[in-house]
C-alpha cells in the first residue's frame, strides 16, 4: 500500500484537519474535535502516501478500512462489463470507504490516486479500540462519517460512489 514518493513526507494529523477545514464542498467530512481529540484520534490511524495511479480500493473486496485524505485527489470508478465508469473525484478533507465500514459490504467501487496523495487509514480493530478507551471521539467520527455517507446517498451522481 505504501508508495515511494519523490521527497519524503512529512506526516501531522493537523495536515489533516486543514484539509477539511479548506474544503467547502458538499463532500468535506466535517469532524468538531479539539486539538488534543484530534492528536488522539491521529494516534489510532495509519498516515501514508499514495503514488498517482495506485489503487486504494478495489471493486469487490471486503476490506472495510476506512480512509481520510489529507493532500492530493482521489478517482472512484465502478467496473462494468462494459468497462470502467468515473463515478467522482474526492479532493482533500473527505474521506473514502465509509459504506463498507459501516454495512460490512464487498466495496462497490474502485479508487485510486488521481494525483500524489497523504492518506490516513482507519481500521475497524482500530475503531473499536477508540470507541473504548475515547467514545466521544468515537462518536463525532461517527456522526461526521455518517452525515458525509447521508449527503453522497442524497445526490445521485455520487450515490454510487459510495465505497
Amino acid at each position: 500500500m505504501n508508495a515511494p514518493l519523490r521527497s519524503p513526507l512529512k506526516f501531522d494529523v493537523q495536515g489533516l484537519v486543514q484539509a477539511m477545514a479548506h474544503n467547502q464542498t458538499n463532500d468535506r467530512l466535517s469532524c468538531s474535535l479539539g486539538t488534543v481529540q484530534w492528536e488522539m484520534l491521529g494516534s489510532y490511524m495509519q498516515p501514508f502516501a499514495l503514488a498517482q495511479g495506485q489503487v486504494l480500493i478495489e471493486q469487490g473486496a471486503a476490506d472495510r478500512t476506512l480512509y481520510l485524505l489529507e493532500s492530493g485527489s482521489l478517482s472512484v470508478h465502478y467496473e462494468d462489463d462494459k468497462g470502467r465508469v468515473r463515478l467522482a473525484i474526492v479532493a482533500p478533507g473527505s474521506a473514502v470507504g465509509e459504506g463498507a465500514f459501516f454495512t460490512h459490504s464487498p466495496r462497490n467501487a474502485t479508487v485510486q490516486a488521481a494525483a500524489p496523495c497523504k492518506v490516513w487509514c482507519l481500521t475497524p480493530i482500530r475503531f473499536a479500540e477508540l470507541s473504548n478507551r475515547h467514545p466521544t471521539i468515537a462518536l463525532e467520527l461517527a456522526m461526521a462519517l455518517g452525515s458525509l455517507l447521508g449527503r453522497r446517498l442524497v445526490n445521485k451522481p455520487k450515490r454510487v460512489a459510495v465505497t
